[in-house]
């Protein structure tokens, strides 16, 4: 472990250092391919302003994802009175929004179409949405959002955070709560999928979409993981909670994690987390994540910050929030 800190404290200080030169390169070529195929793990990869860029051997065709976090849209009409007493709060918390980057004022849906239109201007092959696109299992918003990606016509991918399907203060278990409003509500945004986890297939590498909104793991998603690893092809891992770092104290794999680390139950009016802290399906989950050498990077959300940590050699990005006006450009480009 004191390797693996020492290692995340040189990139943190190396991250804030070069903060003024915007462009970081994190690690020199580790992997060679002597049989033609793709790389395991990227021969280098870069991160500047809002743009990770993989460099792999093998790769023949350059790709490109959008990935979306965060946007906390709260749009609601008349289908959404009944639940009023449960979406008070959230429904007020983004109606207007500053930029990230600049200070202007903005909204979840200005910068939601923004994105969007990003994404159709750049020649994108995929956008990923990692989790809290929606303040609410609001039908009006879902509704909305679906209609305008349907206008663009291009691929994508959704996995929920925790605030899609949470009505707060609705009776029932974070799991109980997350399968009923899945099915009523967001069922569209799966387009068909599994919404545990699924895979999407894009020119020789894998998205893997990763539902961890309820802060645990299931074991039939440690299952679909390993699956994965042995099928032995390069994979991009996307999620909304962070995966744990150590030393830092938070996210999905922290052995401390439970009822005494909860400070947000009360705000939020949910089911505390429990005193037993993660399955252990959760640990096998995240032990095969920092070993594996299939597996690119990881790309997260929920923190509403930008930042990247290094998991033992392993890069995680967590994206800054779509309703300030950020999003995360994911290149993926043939090392010459």
């Amino acid at each position: 472990m004191n390797n693996i800190m020492d290692r995340r404290n040189f990139i943190n200080s190396l991250f804030a250092a070069s903060a003024g030169l915007g462009m970081y390169n994190f690690r020199p070529s580790l992997f060679h391919s002597e049989t033609g195929k793709l790389s395991a793990r990227p021969l280098n990869y870069s991160y500047q302003d809002n743009t990770v860029t993989f460099y792999i051997t093998g790769l023949e065709t350059p790709q490109k994802i959008i990935q979306i976090t965060d946007t906390h849209l709260w749009r609601d009409d008349s289908r959404g009175e009944p639940f009023r007493e449960y979406s008070k709060r959230m429904g007020a918390a983004y109606n207007s929004t500053k930029h990230y980057k600049t200070g202007a004022d903005t909204n979840p849906e200005k910068s939601f179409v923004e994105a969007l239109d990003y994404a159709v201007d750049s020649k994108a092959d995929l956008i990923a949405f990692t989790g809290d696109i929606f303040s609410f299992p609001s039908e009006a918003a879902i509704e909305w959002a679906y209609s305008e990606l349907q206008k663009r016509k291009i691929p994508f991918v959704y996995t929920a955070g925790n605030h899609d399907w949470h009505y707060e203060g609705m009776k029932g278990s974070s799991q109980e709560l997350r399968n009923t409003w899945i099915k009523n509500r967001l069922e569209v945004m799966y387009q068909g999928n599994d919404p545990l986890m699924y895979s999407f297939d894009l020119k020789g590498i894998k998205v893997i979409m990763t539902d961890n909104s309820v802060y645990d793991l299931l074991p039939a998603q440690y299952d679909f993981l390993l699956k994965q690893e042995k099928e032995n092809i390069p994979y991009i891992l996307m999620m909304h909670i962070p995966m744990y770092v150590p030393g830092k104290g938070y996210g999905i794999g922290d052995p401390s994690w439970g009822a005494a680390k909860d400070k947000g139950y009360e705000v939020e009016r949910r089911e505390k987390w429990p005193e037993s802290g993660h399955l252990r399906s959760t640990f096998g989950f995240y032990n095969t994540l920092i070993s594996s050498q299939n597996l690119l990077g990881i790309f997260a959300g929920h923190t509403h910050s930008r930042f990247i940590d290094v998991i033992n050699g392993l890069p995680q990005f967590v994206s800054n929030a779509n309703a300030t006006g950020a999003f995360t450009v994911i290149n993926i480009l043939p090392l010459k």
